[in-house]
């Protein structure tokens, strides 16, 4: 018997990537703020250390403007300017699917009804699910930020097995976060498969670690 009933897929970094310049949408967006560039893409990113406030996303890209904006001794710009126009300007339909997403979906879907638990709000990544061309092979779409809690919270988690209508052990999750998809899946009672990139697992203990969604189909086969 397969090991599994049903798969919930994490979506950024797990099925998808972002394809956008990040360095032009960076000069971008403080052009069309009127401010003059400061600092590079890769030290905001860095800024934004914490998860995303959905519920405010100017605000929250705004605080890191004004961490480089510091860095870089220029407290005098109007980062809540940059922040806007950092929002405008990224584009949502800029992804592609991630080396082994496709087999990996046609084996979850050989496997049974399969989800997608995202902590991002509904009109942004229900976008990047149609640009991928995707969203109709899910028999439930999770949105986190429109509910109560996000991951890792098990809101979510529970939400997507209470749509599938399957048994919650016999559930795998796919996802590349320690901190968010391997601890909520886990603590919500789901077995994870854990795409690890280059991180190591420290204290998390998944039940699959995978270096690409490639090895996925042998895992739902039972092989692995």
């Amino acid at each position: 018997m397969a090991p599994f009933d049903a798969v919930c897929f994490d979506l950024d970094g797990t099925l998808c990537q972002h394809t956008q310049d990040t360095h032009a949408m960076y000069e971008q967006a403080f052009e069309q703020a009127g401010e003059p560039l400061v600092g590079e893409p890769a030290a905001l990113w860095n800024a934004l250390s914490d998860p995303p406030d959905h519920d405010d996303p100017v605000g929250y890209f705004a605080a890191g403007v004004a961490r480089v904006a510091a860095q870089n001794g220029r407290p005098d710009i109007d980062t809540l300017a940059v922040a806007r126009a950092l929002r405008s300007v990224i584009d949502d339909r800029a992804v592609s699917l991630l080396p082994g997403a496709t087999d990996a979906l046609s084996a979850a879907s050989a496997t049974g009804p399969i989800g997608v638990v995202t902590n991002g709000p509904k009109a942004r990544q229900r976008t990047k699910l149609e640009a991928l061309g995707i969203i109709d092979r899910f028999e439930t779409a999770v949105y986190a930020a429109e509910l109560t809690r996000s991951k890792p919270h098990t809101e979510p988690f529970e939400q997507a097995v209470a749509d599938l209508d399957v048994a919650v052990e016999r559930t795998l999750y796919v996802g590349n976060s320690l901190g968010y998809d391997v601890a909520g899946a886990q603590n919500a009672g789901l077995p994870v498969a854990w795409l690890c990139g280059d991180d190591e697992r420290g204290d998390y203990d998944p039940e699959y670690v995978i270096d690409s969604l490639g090895e996925l189909p042998a895992i739902l086969r039972g092989e692995s």
